[in-house]
């Protein structure tokens, strides 16, 4: 399992190395830098707690680098979110913290690989810059859920939400339709107090 990692790890640099180099095979320092800062903002903003699902390790959940940033496993299927306990409890999440439930309903943390189908691969630079500064899918979809820190990651300066969007297109792709956001159930109607 380690090679597994070590050989993902690898592959990973080769993508962001060879999307430094301009079509001339030179190198491009400016972009190679942006990808380097890119890189360093996912790693310090921990993109990978949520959005890498994770396995079992020695010491508990770690997170499991051949589906690096893949978000929400597309399967196994998720039985209902139980119930929250009464008191001051807000949220709930599965074990491989990619799903959490809460007044919001339940959500699922996207793929933000660059395949094409299921990730961020057909996006924009401005596509990405636009759903983190208005908090709603290609600035104009449905708002991004909890827990997706919304408020923090408004920021990020623009040319930071740059790099971290050029390194996400060095990741590997990986194919996961990560399921759609499940509403909260319905509240039960108020009855209406009877008249005398």
């Amino acid at each position: 399992m380690k090679n597994l990692i070590a050989m993902t790890c690898s592959i990973a640099a080769l993508a962001a190395v060879t999307a430094a180099y301009s079509a001339e095979g030179k190198k491009d320092p400016a972009k190679e830098k942006q990808i380097k800062r890119g890189e360093h903002l996912v790693k310090a903003g921990l993109c990978g707690d949520c959005h890498t699902p994770k396995k079992m390790g020695p010491n508990g959940p770690e997170e499991d680098m051949s589906r690096m940033l893949s978000g929400h496993p597309a399967s196994p299927e998720l039985p209902p979110a139980p119930k929250l306990p009464p008191g001051p409890w807000m949220v709930m999440s599965d074990g491989g913290l990619t799903a959490w439930s809460g007044p919001w309903g339940v959500s699922f943390t996207r793929n933000l690989t660059p395949d094409e189908e299921t990730g961020l691969g057909d996006w924009t630079e401005q596509n990405f810059l636009d759903t983190i500064r208005t908090g709603k899918k290609l600035g104009k979809g449905r708002a991004l859920l909890p827990p997706m820190p919304v408020p923090g990651i408004n920021n990020y300066t623009d040319d930071e939400l740059k790099a971290i969007f050029a390194y996400l297109r060095t990741i590997p792709a990986i194919k996961n339709a990560v399921p759609e956001p499940i509403p909260p159930a319905p509240k039960p109607a108020a009855h209406a107090p009877a008249k005398p």
